[in-house]
This record gives C-alpha cells, structure tokens and sequence, in this order.
C-alpha cells in the first residue's frame, strides 16, 4: 500500500502493530497490547538475501523489513517531486505487509482516538488525539511530532509510535501535523510545532490531562521540532514540558560525520536523501547553521531533562550523541541509549523488530518517571 497524503488511512500500530484500515477522526483505533510479542513469529522473521553492504550488522528482522521496503521498487526519493516521494511506499507499509504475510494477530485497542483542527499563523493544521481507554483522567499528557524530514510523512505513517507511548505510558498523546516544505519552508514546521504545544498547555484540562505533566517526543525531523519547543518555552517564558524524548534527532547540519560516511547508502534514510530534504525545506542553505537546525549550536541551558535514542545503522546516529554531549554540556539531564543492528526509523516495528520493542519501553520508562 502507498501512503497517499490526501487519504485519511490509518496506519494503526499500538505498540507495535499495524493495521491497514479506512478511519474517520472521532471512531476507535485498532491497537496492539505493546507489553506482549510473539517471539515464535519475530523468530520466523528472516531475511531471504544476505545482510547488506551498508549494514553488516543489521539484525534479521530489521533486514527482512529492509527488504520487504525494497522490493516495492520505488524510484529513490531524492530523484523525486515532494508530491511524489510522498507516495513512495514507507517502512510502516513493509511492517504492514509483514503482518499480514505472517498472520498475526492484533489485540484490542487500548485507545480511542479523535480530530482536532486548531489555527496558526495563515493557516490551520490537524492534531490527533489519543486517549487511553482505562481511567478517567487527569492523565499525564505527549505532545508527539512525526518524522520525514520536514518534507515527506504524515500522522498516519507515524501513527505506530504515537499509539505505543500513550498505551505503554498511560498517557494523552496529541499527534501534530505540522505543515511539509517545500509548499512550507522554513522555519513554518517549527513555528506549527510551538503553536501546537502552546494550544495543548491553554487545553490541557479540557483534555482530561494534567496540566502539569506534559512531555514532548519526535522522531527525526520531529526530535528536532520537540527540542526546538523546548527552546522556545524557555525564551517565551511559557511552561516548559517536564521531559522530552528525542529519537534519532536532526541536530545538525554537517554530512560529513562518521555516521553520515559509514552509512552514506543506507535505508531507509541515506545521505542524498538528507540533502534533498534539508533542499526543500530550508529557503537557503546558509539557513542550516541556525541554531534551530543545527541545534548544536544552540543554547540549551535551563531545558528540561531529556532521553535521546540513537540506532546504530544511521546517518544521524551522530547528531544524537552530538546533541546529548551539548545538552550535558549545558548542565541538562540526559540518559541516552544506542540500539545495535538497527536502521533510522525501527522505534515503530515493535512487534517485528525486539530492539523496537526495548526503546519503546525505555522511553516509556522514562517519560514514566519524569511525569511522576
């Protein structure tokens, strides 16, 4: 299946699951139980080909997904409009396609979901709200924003990983659809983002969550977009989150660390890539040295403690244990942990990948005891 931006599809993955499943904002989602997995079904998970050139020690069910996202045949993003790369086929279709081969069965939801539109500058954009079905509130509450380098991605292609954290934590997830360059450059995605926690700290209550426990958590572009609200709570001198969770972060510009060079052709995220996502959404490229992009360069005292999640098989793995040396640096409070055999993008496989799994715990865990 081909993730079509203009179709409300959901992509439902609770904590590791994905459904493939027509959805109006407002009805139930289909969910997984994110604390059980069949490791008789991960263990049948194997790769037909041997491990890559680019990733010799890629695990078995990270390569079987790697491969199942190859065989689509897609043109390479890079070589792409914005509006085409956005029906390549995803990581979240190869898990979808995997589930489905393999039979597996998916255990009732642990939350119900529901639309909202709220205004910014010019525009409007749309939040998903996940809401835990045992408990009656106030729960703590996630402001959540999704990957795909500010250009391509959507709520639907991230929807496993904001599933997972509100079951596992037992918390309110909003999913932020941030506008996508190159129809919104610079620095719109970041200023949607603030506008959007913003709006979540004035309606926290009305939520049924406590407005004194709210985390931020992102993905790629996203951990860049979750960090930079952090910053901007800070300089506007609104509440700042109690946590945040950053997973493989944008947190800077130069393509030239060991990372980006031992994993130059790597998937499903590679070099040329990054350079055609930072094309389209920077109005110049002498815009990648701001300290939103490049935010080791920022001022990161006084954020708030955070928990940075790098994979081993990644370009960016670099930018977070740069981002997380910054932070320490400037006196924040950072755990941090690196997942070996895995590629840019494993924290939604839950149910296919174990180190999925793990992280999804480990951040729970941790935005656990920051709420507490």
């Amino acid at each position: 299946m081909k993730t079509n931006m203009l179709k409300p599809v959901a992509l439902v993955f609770g904590a590791a699951v994905l459904l493939s499943a027509c959805m109006g904002e407002g009805k139930n989602t289909s969910a997984t139980d994110s604390t059980t997995t069949d490791s008789t079904i991960v263990a049948a998970l194997r790769p037909v080909g041997p491990a890559p050139e680019w990733g010799k020690t890629i695990k078995p069910e990270m390569q079987a997904v790697i491969e199942k996202l190859i065989s689509y045949g897609d043109k390479p993003l890079e070589t792409l409009t914005a509006a085409d790369a956005r029906k390549n086929h995803t990581p979240t279709d190869a898990v979808t396609d995997l589930i489905k081969q393999n039979n597996i069965a998916v255990p009732a939801p642990k939350v119900d979901t529901l639309g909202k539109d709220i205004d910014v500058a010019g525009s409007k954009i749309h939040l998903r709200i996940y809401t835990p079905k045992k408990g009656n509130g106030p729960y703590p509450l996630i402001v959540y924003y999704h990957g795909g380098g500010f250009v391509i991605a959507n709520l639907d292609v991230y929807n496993a990983s904001a599933q997972a954290l509100a079951e596992q934590v037992g918390a309110i997830v909003v999913s932020v659809a941030y506008r996508l360059a190159p129809e919104n450059k610079f620095p719109t995605a970041h200023n949607d983002a603030f506008t959007a926690y913003e709006w979540v700290v004035k309606n926290a209550v009305e939520l049924k969550a406590d407005p004194a426990k709210i985390a931020v958590v992102g993905e790629s572009a996203g951990g860049n977009l979750s960090a930079n609200v952090s910053i901007m709570a800070r300089n506007k001198h609104i509440m700042l989150p109690v946590h945040e969770v950053l997973i493989y972060p944008i947190a800077q510009a130069d393509m030239n660390t060991e990372s980006y060079k031992m994993y130059e052709n790597a998937k499903p995220l590679n070099k040329s890539m990054m350079s055609w996502f930072t094309e389209k959404y920077l109005n110049t490229m002498i815009e990648a040295q701001d300290p939103k992009i490049s935010l080791i360069n920022a001022n990161l005292k006084g954020l708030p403690s955070t928990t940075i999640i790098t994979a081993e098989i990644d370009p960016l793995h670099d930018d977070g244990v740069m981002l997380a040396d910054k932070l320490k640096a400037a006196g924040v409070k950072v755990d941090s942990k690196n997942y070996e055999g895995v590629t840019h993008e494993f924290f939604g496989m839950a149910l296919l990948v174990p180190e999925a799994k793990a992280a999804q715990a480990y951040a729970a865990d941790q935005l656990k005891a920051a709420f507490k």
